[in-house]
């Protein structure tokens, strides 16, 4: 790059390739990206693991049967080609899936499995984004959260008043 042009950084980013990137010797930077918030795409990567770190909530409004569980909402799709991997997964409490017959919905999300037995109207369910840019595209503040307590609260870009694309 630098027979070209004098630049002083070169951005190798992408957290799917920091493990390949990190041996270019041209790259001066490397962005982990979406990778902080570690989304559910990543989980199918063979090369690292990351620990889920972004989630957001969503309330149990209605029992239709002991064994499923009814969401607020949640039909927080990620961008790219529609499949369920693009998809919100439940995270906690453990033991939820997303009903294959119905999916994320924009009004309502069913979730099934052994622990939605034990939810009650008005639990929360704690689901996983796809694709990071999900959290920040719906929601105007992110919870910081340590030891179990929320340690901070800041502004996403939509919070910010600011659109992207």
């Amino acid at each position: 790059m630098r027979e070209v042009a004098p630049v002083a950084i070169v951005n190798g980013g992408g957290t799917g390739s920091i493990h390949t990137t990190t041996q270019e010797d041209a790259v001066t930077e490397i962005t982990a990206g979406s990778g902080l918030y570690a989304p559910t795409l990543f989980d199918r990567y063979s090369s690292f693991r990351l620990t889920p770190a972004a989630m957001f909530a969503m309330p149990v409004v209605r029992r239709p049967s002991p064994s499923v569980a009814t969401l607020l909402g949640g039909g927080y799709p990620a961008s790219g080609a529609a499949g369920r991997d693009r998809l919100p997964s439940p995270h906690l409490p453990r033991g939820l899936r997303v009903d294959p017959l119905e999916g994320a919905g924009e009004v309502q999300t069913p979730v099934l499995g052994a622990a939605a037995a034990s939810l009650r109207v008005g639990a929360n369910v704690y689901l996983r984004h796809a694709k990071a840019g999900e959290l920040c595209e719906r929601f105007n503040t992110l919870y910081l959260v340590s030891g179990g307590e929320i340690a901070d609260q800041v502004p996403t870009y939509r919070g910010e008043g600011r659109c992207e694309l």
